[in-house]
């Protein structure tokens, strides 16, 4: 029997209601040994990318735990409700990829089950909160030592729902990639890692060529975007280790126009 001290959290349910509120009172009343991180309730509405994205970037720095995501544009549908152990933790939420990354990190998934134990849920079952009915009380009783086969039935690993792997080669010249998330302040994180900069020739200091569809424009690579003049757009690497664009008190995504999943490449400013 594993007891876990964490339970992380994340949603897209904002702050001006209850409803975090209400999950963490779910919590405390089943697994009052655990602590709960928020990692983040400020997802965009129903924006699942962004959620697997700000997930798998932050679990890694958390301790052994049972995660609890809720982006679920899919809730009262016919979506499955799924607990999976990977890495050491368990994650909890609805069937839709917003784990797939994060698992990825972690090595894969080990184990998964539908949570179909109806009596580890709050009734009755609210069509559009299983944050609060389904989620967080099987989570809690997972955190509190419940064991994974008691929440619902096994299900295929092989069968969980998976959003595409983001996007990263080097090819002639150039790192291709695709936008992976754009963060409140409007920086735009890319799929490159920093790394690709190293093996193009890029230092710190040097401009780079950055493509996104027929546009086209050159920008330095710095150490950070407060190096940059205010309203210059620059590159840098972000805390994930990714590259990233922004704008120096502005607001790159907006400037530029680059939503998630928008294809961008990156090469030494002396190429054509």
């Amino acid at each position: 029997m594993t007891v876990y001290q964490y339970l992380s959290f994340l949603t897209d349910y904002g702050l001006e209601d209850g409803f975090v509120a209400a999950c963490h009172g779910v919590a405390a009343g089943i697994a009052p040994q655990a602590r709960i991180i928020d990692i983040t309730h400020l997802v965009p509405p129903g924006d699942v990318r962004r959620g697997a994205a700000v997930l798998a970037q932050t679990v890694a720095y958390l301790p052994p735990a049972v995660h609890i995501a809720v982006v679920d544009p899919g809730v009262g549908t016919a979506r499955r409700a799924i607990a999976v152990a990977a890495g050491g933790s368990i994650f909890v939420g609805p069937d839709n990829g917003l784990f797939s990354w994060s698992i990825a990190a972690l090595g894969g998934a080990k184990a998964a089950v539908q949570l179909t134990n109806g009596d580890l849920w709050l009734h009755p079952v609210s069509a559009t909160f299983h944050g609060r009915d389904i989620f967080m009380p099987v989570a809690s009783h997972l955190a509190a030592g419940l064991e994974l086969d008691q929440a619902g039935a096994e299900i295929s690993v092989a069968d969980l729902v998976a959003l595409p792997a983001p996007t990263s080669r080097l090819h002639d010249g150039a790192a291709e990639g695709e936008v992976m998330s754009v963060d409140r302040f409007g920086n735009v994180q890319l799929s490159i890692p920093a790394a690709d900069a190293g093996r193009l020739g890029v230092g710190i200091g040097a401009p780079v060529i950055v493509r996104c569809g027929r546009r086209q424009f050159t920008v330095r690579y710095l150490d950070t975007f407060a190096a940059g003049a205010p309203g210059e757009i620059v590159a840098f690497t972000d805390s994930a280790g990714l590259i990233s664009l922004a704008i120096n008190a502005g607001d790159a995504a907006e400037q530029l126009g680059l939503p998630p999943g928008a294809h961008v490449r990156i090469s030494q400013a002396h190429r054509t």
